[in-house]
């Protein structure tokens, strides 16, 4: 048996903060069900393209919702509560896990204290934006905005910038995960559960360890810096006759190294030869090393670097990224068995024996409410007369 097989986790989800932590939680062989509203659903099944030409299961929700099974239930109604506490008892759910707002706890009956009188060691994990005292909504933009993230992006003389990647989202995702796996060894150890509150705030806050420090120890004024390093040069992005590279001098041993090569040779002056000296004049430093760059291939770069050990990288786009050899081989893959789609997904950040023992294989993104019959009719033993009146009724 998987070391997390035996691990049930129920999830009231939706958009990507808790849907990405489920499903790293699936990677590791754990039963991941998803609730949702009967009628709304999770807004993500709408956003993105609609590959499969069906409602709800858009290009953007099969990213990150792999490896689960979908149930739908209203928990504003005293049936769907009762139904919810049916399946933390008999399914024997482990982890309880929701990211809805906190003034909604108590009403839907899914906070910690009533769930835990059905089970004593359950792990509960309540995922908000500001923490459980404040009921304010939280978009991945507004956190990167309110945290100082965006602050840090961009060219110095530009606007701030969001991420690439919604980082406050797959950054708590990825601190929660922590959280439950510590609370999973509690619970081995002390036989008890748990109670995890994650604020996205106070997550994306913690990534800013040196802008913190520096600004409130040093009194210093940190802000975008672009494609540059504040303390080292050259380092920053440059063009080249095909494409980009990404080149970090880290220091004047590597810095010698390059201006010894003919193309760089100009730039060998006692001005440059500290890297103080080089950051002082960075700006036409860059502009000096892009107007050689630029006449030279991708390809020819990198070898030339790399053979006199300075740290070089192409900047490659996803289709090439995709095609790495280190990553093809931890690409994870999802068939449809109902339209024959199969689904490239991100590899995880570890390989896990989950995965391995599945040829890198995870179930289809569920369909909205795919496994009501099975886990409230074969499971719970409703009848089927009795799951058409709770359809009829809007309570699945």
């Amino acid at each position: 048996m998987e070391l997390f097989g035996n691990i049930t986790v129920l999830s009231l989800e939706q958009a990507t903060v808790l849907p990405y932590l489920t499903f790293r939680l699936a990677q590791d062989g754990m039963e991941v069900i998803r609730l949702e509203h009967p009628v709304y659903g999770d807004p993500n099944r709408m956003v993105g393209e609609n590959v499969l030409n069906e409602e709800r299961m858009y290009s953007y929700f099969l990213c990150i919702n792999a490896g689960k099974k979908a149930l739908t239930l209203n928990l504003a109604t005293p049936e769907g509560q009762e139904i919810l506490r049916r399946l933390i008892k008999e399914l024997d759910v482990d982890i309880f896990a929701t990211n809805q707002l906190p003034k909604n706890y108590k009403k839907l009956g899914i906070d910690y204290e009533t769930l835990k009188e059905v089970k004593p060691d359950i792990i509960w994990v309540g995922v908000t934006g500001f923490g459980p005292e404040i009921n304010e909504a939280a978009y991945d933009p507004i956190l990167q905005a309110r945290s100082g993230l965006m602050e840090l992006t961009g060219e110095p003389d530009g606007p701030p910038q969001v991420l690439g990647i919604p980082l406050p989202d797959m950054g708590c995702s990825e601190h929660t995960y922590g959280l439950i796996m510590k609370a999973l060894y509690k619970r081995s150890v002390t036989g008890e559960g748990s109670c995890i509150n994650v604020s996205m705030f106070e997550s994306s806050v913690s990534w800013l360890t040196v802008p913190i420090t520096l600004t409130a120890t040093f009194g210093k004024e940190v802000t975008r810096r672009g494609n540059t390093h504040e303390f080292f040069a050259p380092v920053s992005v440059f063009k080249t006759k095909d494409g980009f590279v990404y080149l970090a001098v880290g220091n004047n041993k590597q810095w010698k190294a390059m201006v010894s090569q003919e193309i760089f040779s100009r730039l060998d002056r006692p001005e440059y030869e500290k890297n103080e000296g080089r950051i002082k004049d960075v700006k036409n430093l860059n502009r000096a090393i892009e107007e050689i760059t630029r006449n030279h291939t991708t390809a020819e770069l990198i070898e030339l670097f790399r053979s006199i050990g300075v740290p070089i990288g192409e900047i490659k786009k996803i289709r090439d990224v995709i095609s790495d050899p280190l990553v093809e081989k931890r690409l994870l893959f999802a068939q449809d068995e109902k339209s024959g789609l199969r689904v490239t997904l991100a590899p995880p950040p570890n390989m896990t024996p989950y995965l391995e023992s599945k040829g890198r294989q995870l179930s289809f993104p569920p369909r909205f409410g795919e496994h009501n019959d099975m886990i409230y009719g074969e499971k719970l033993g409703y009848s089927q007369e009795k799951l058409k009146e709770f359809r009829e009724r809007q309570i699945i």
